[in-house]
């Protein structure tokens, strides 16, 4: 029985990594969702934050970092150097593995508080290194992360609850 758990947990690993792609790859494609020098409105961020609820945060973990090399086939990686890629990439998206983390709040509804927690430290790490590596101001970083990073927010806030509650349903059966 732990055999057949493995192997379908590498299978919900594997859907999860091309959900995100795929919905990567339309979120490149589409110019209204895409920032001129790197940062998208994420909608692919659900599918991780779906990952890290639905496998734990371990599995979320993997998930996230398995998809951030996978990015590079589909879209051109900004970035100034090697920790700037770490910072921006790997801890930016790999954070959102560890959403599950973060306590439920219930108050007349179900408010999943990893993916507010998640998405305020990312867009933290954008502000730091729109600063640092791409030098500009602490405001311009401010505006030009905020107007992507606010809607990935806002997407992950009212599209990961209702998508959970099918995902707990379909994992179930």
């Amino acid at each position: 029985m732990k055999r057949s758990r493995v192997v379908l947990d590498m299978v919900w690993i594997g859907v999860y990594a091309a959900l995100f792609i795929a919905l990567d790859y339309i979120s490149n494609q589409v110019p209204f969702f895409r920032m001129p020098n790197g940062g998208t409105v994420g909608f692919s961020t659900v599918v991780l934050l779906l990952a890290s609820y639905h496998l734990g945060w371990k599995k979320g973990l993997i998930v996230s970092l398995l998809t951030i090399p996978l990015q590079g086939f589909f879209a051109p990686f900004y970035f100034v150097n090697l920790f700037g890629f770490f910072l921006e990439y790997v801890v930016a998206f790999g954070i959102y593995g560890l959403a599950s983390l973060f306590p439920n709040i219930n108050y007349k509804v179900e408010i999943m508080t990893g993916v507010i927690v998640v998405n305020v430290i990312r867009f933290f790490i954008h502000l730091v290194a729109g600063v640092y590596f791409w030098e500009i101001t602490w405001w311009g970083s401010f505006v030009y992360n905020f107007g992507y990073m606010f809607m990935t927010l806002l997407v992950g806030i009212i599209f990961t609850p209702l998508i959970y509650k099918r995902i707990k349903i379909i994992a179930n059966h």
